[in-house]
């Protein structure tokens, strides 16, 4: 727990909890947009001042990019440990059931940030935008390199693309954050996963 105090007014400091206030801040960028949030929807959900908010995290844009680190590293994460599996057919089970389960679970806003985010920035929000599509690219490109391990160990049959096979787990995922923005439920998205594994090369 990380703890900052900050001048609420003069001669009466507040201290107030950033991680819970990032977690917040991660909330209201999730149902609203970036571009659909503003600074005072943050103070008041994260119960600070901007001052505040400006000392701890500094403006608008670098608390979203700070967002997004908190959003990929909480513990439901499903993209990284499934890349840790041992089979290329588990790593892409694992990442399709976290998805399903993930972006439908009633807890949080629906869908995926990372996603959403990046449709949903205008242009004003460019750097923003930017930001969001290389973490998909990043990530894209991480899944490229582990399905490639997998046609080297044998794993994937010889005539498998491995950057193609990627880019498809991506496209299936992204799909899966829509329909789940939209109101898709985990079993609903369980099945897209189930017909997506029957397509996957053994």
């Amino acid at each position: 727990m990380t703890v900052t105090s900050c001048p609420q007014s003069v001669g009466r400091p507040r201290a107030f909890d950033t991680d819970t206030a990032l977690e917040k801040a991660l909330e209201v960028f999730w149902r609203r947009g970036y571009d659909g949030t503003s600074l005072a929807d943050l103070t008041e959900a994260m119960g600070i001042n901007k001052p505040s908010l400006y000392a701890a995290f500094g403006n608008k844009e670098q608390l979203f990019l700070k967002a997004i680190e908190l959003y990929e590293s909480r513990p439901c994460s499903f993209f990284l440990p499934a890349l840790e599996k041992p089979t290329a057919y588990q790593v892409a089970e694992h990442m399709l059931f976290g998805a399903a389960n993930n972006m439908a679970d009633k807890s949080q806003p629906q869908g995926c940030f990372v996603v959403q985010g990046a449709l949903s920035c205008s242009e004003a929000a460019s750097a923003v935008k930017a930001a969001l599509i290389n973490r998909r690219l990043a990530g894209e490109q991480k899944l490229h390199e582990r399905f490639a391990q997998a046609k080297i160990a044998g794993d994937l049959p010889a005539h498998v693309d491995a950057e193609v096979l990627s880019r498809f787990m991506g496209t299936v995922l992204q799909g899966m954050a829509i329909q789940a923005n939209n109101g898709a439920t985990a079993e609903q998205l369980q099945q897209i996963a189930e017909m997506t594994l029957q397509a996957f090369p053994r």
